[in-house]
This record gives structure tokens, sequence and C-alpha cells, in this order.
């Protein structure tokens, strides 16, 4: 069985998941209370939809791998960021323990993806010829 070329950063594993990870939060972030409306709703939504922004523009980078990798890093520092937010929302019972296992260890995946793009970018990198 062959697999499906990766034709933009849609295509790719690692932003799919990011992508449900972020509309999960959003959803369940829905029903944060009122008074964190400007802060730990509106950073936790931020920094999971950053993930998902900063891979398009890696992508658009790979032209260039220290741009390309730089921006992978972008991506892994919100990925971090946004379990720390989950950590938050759970210990401040605005999350239930389950669905903070939950989405943080979907996040641990979105890491490992990461890093191992970071670490082996050369698959990713364009052609110059």
């Amino acid at each position: 069985m062959e697999k499906e070329a990766i034709k933009n950063h849609k295509d790719l594993k690692v932003y799919q998941t990011a992508f449900d990870a972020a509309m999960k939060i959003f959803e369940v972030s829905k029903k944060f209370p009122v008074e964190e409306r400007y802060s730990l709703t509106d950073q936790i939504r931020r920094s999971s939809r950053s993930i998902c922004a900063n891979l398009a523009e890696a992508w658009r980078k790979r032209r260039y791998e220290g741009a390309f990798v730089a921006k992978l890093n972008d991506c892994e520092a919100e990925a971090a960021e946004t379990q720390t937010w989950i950590e938050f929302a759970v210990k401040c019972n605005y999350l239930d323990v389950n669905t903070g296992r939950e989405l943080y260890g979907i996040y641990n995946q979105v890491l490992g993806s990461l890093v191992n793009m970071i670490n082996n970018p050369t698959p990713w990198l364009m052609n110059k010829n």
C-alpha cells in the first residue's frame, strides 16, 4: 500500500493531530468561567492554534533548513505551553482529570513528532534542483 504524497501542511499527520486537539480545546474551554475569558481561556486557545499556524509557516520555509527548524521549534514551544495551560485548567477544576490527561497525551504525541522532524529535517526539505 502506497502512502499519499504530502502536498501541503494540512497533509501532515502532526498538523491534523494538532488541529483536532485545538478544536477540542476550543470546545472544552467554552465551559471555562467568564472571568478566565482574557486569561486562561484566551491563552490555551491561542497557544493550541499557534502550533498549527507555525506548522503552516514551517512548511513554506522548507527551502532553508535553519528557517524550517526554527519554525518547528516555535511549534514545540507552543505545544509545551499548551500542556502547561491544560495543567492549570485541571488544577482549577475547569477540566476534568481524564480530559486533561487525554489532551496532555495528545500534545505529547505532537511534541514527539515535532522533535523527530527537528532532529531529522532532511526528508521534509525542498530539493534545491
